[in-house]
């Protein structure tokens, strides 16, 4: 053979294409997908990794992760999600714009936060920029600096320096992102006092009065701004974490239409239920909040038939003295959970007792994130052409979530201890193998993916 040859190759009986479950092998060169062949290939001149029957996919991609570097790296940082991003089977990331210092609001604070992820990137990363009061100006340059759109925040986003936006707001931020037809991500809840945030007040520790401080109408009428918005600008438009399931008819009626409009949920929403949450237990606290098992399981079946979109974690940490650990305070504590290693068997133990497939979750947390980032010319599939970027994994085996598997910053998730289905064996990122049971085989070789004019 000669020096065209593969790089290396992979079989299994259960590679996940297009099609279906492809029983073959995968060749790959130069860190992309050279060639499937059906069956066994067997090679002098290269080497080829039999990995009989575990379960070959596109690498998964989230597209909603809290990094926090530069400025809050003790909360997290480029290298540690990154880890446990690859030790999860997730090979691209995009970077929300809040919770790093500075927030990533102008062109200015993106190449400082380009700065800080040198050398730290397991994974490849993508990033966000961010709208707030008087930065409409700013966003022109800030898009053609490279980021994917731009996020807002419809209430108090837990951070002042990036403070909430008004409808004025966003309408001055839309005629920019109209021009170049990047998606504004809504962070959706319009927020009014009411007797339930009282409530939470007398009785902080209680699950059941947080969730009530946080209701389903703040979600749906910020829903139905944001569609309104989608349809006056044509310009996409995203909900961030859908919790309420009210919102699921106005979001079906939208797409019916035909507006630009995509909607994501998170598996804090899809495996845990409110009935279920002690009290005092701020690990389970994010918002908008974890709702009925009525409510999610509504969830469930937008994604089954296609109102929402896809997966993703909103892996929002902390440090534990924020999270409020020891008082149990609901009100006080950082509202967000870590989840980002385990994504892919939370989902899965859910899934299949629910009658997704494989493919459907593949779908859900790989190709239909890449479309909507636009880059499904060359991720979220198993095809010729495209990057080797896959995960292996045996969907059959289980584990114990424990503290010492744990290679995100903090050890803090509501996880912790449960049962999952879905074990993580390898991650290949552009063809290099960069985690195998258990241990990192590989230094940062994640690339920086910026928005293609």
């Amino acid at each position: 053979m000669t020096n065209s040859n593969p790089d290396f190759g992979l079989h299994s009986s259960k590679i996940l294409t297009d099609k279906g479950f492809f029983d073959g092998t995968i060749l790959i060169k130069n860190g992309r997908i050279s060639k499937l062949i059906e069956g066994k290939v067997f090679s002098n001149d290269f080497e080829i990794n039999y990995l009989n029957d575990l379960v070959v996919m596109p690498g998964l991609i989230d597209s909603h992760v809290h990094i926090n570097e530069p400025g809050r790296k003790e909360w997290e940082g480029f290298e540690t999600i990154t880890k446990a991003s690859i030790a999860g089977g997730i090979t691209t990331l995009v970077d929300m714009p809040l919770n790093a210092s500075p927030v990533t609001t102008s062109k200015n604070a993106f190449e400082i936060k380009l700065k800080a992820s040198e050398g730290k990137l397991f994974c490849n990363c993508a990033f966000w920029g961010g709208i707030v009061p008087e930065n409409a100006e700013l966003l022109d340059e800030l898009i053609q600096s490279g980021v994917l759109g731009v996020k807002a925040f419809l209430t108090h986003s837990g951070i002042d320096d990036f403070p909430n936006v008004t409808l004025e707001d966003l309408k001055k931020g839309l005629t920019t992102l109209q021009k170049y037809q990047v998606p504004l991500l809504v962070h959706a809840e319009l927020d009014e006092l009411h007797d339930g945030i009282l409530e939470l007040e007398k009785d902080p520790t209680n699950y059941q009065k947080y969730l009530r401080s946080r209701p389903n109408i703040w979600e749906d009428n910020a829903v139905e701004m944001a569609i309104s918005l989608c349809e006056e600008f044509d310009t996409p438009v995203h909900i961030v974490h859908l919790s309420s399931s009210n919102s699921l008819d106005k979001i079906r009626a939208a797409k019916s239409k035909g507006l630009k409009l995509t909607v994501e949920t998170c598996p804090q929403y899809l495996y845990f239920c409110s009935e279920n949450i002690p009290n005092g237990n701020t690990l389970f606290k994010c918002a908008p909040p974890i709702r009925e098992r009525e409510n999610n399981d509504k969830l469930w079946e937008a994604l089954k038939d296609g109102t929402i979109d896809f997966i993703v974690t909103d892996h929002s940490p902390s440090t534990p003295n924020l999270k409020e650990i020891e008082s149990g305070n609901l009100k006080k504590a950082w509202g967000g959970i870590s989840s980002i290693q385990f994504s892919l068997p939370i989902i899965w133990t859910e899934a299949k007792k629910r009658g997704f497939s494989i493919e459907q979750i593949s779908n859900l947390m790989s190709k239909n994130v890449a479309k909507f980032i636009k880059l499904d010319q060359s991720k979220g599939k198993i095809e010729e052409g495209f990057d080797a970027d896959l995960v292996v994994w045996n969907p059959e085996e289980t584990f114990i979530v424990k503290t010492e598997d744990i290679h995100f910053k903090h050890k803090n998730t509501p996880y912790l201890h449960e049962e999952l289905f879905g074990v993580v064996k390898e991650t290949f990122i552009a063809g290099k193998k960069v985690f195998e049971k258990g241990n990192f085989v590989s230094l940062p070789i994640g690339e920086k993916i910026m928005r293609k004019s």
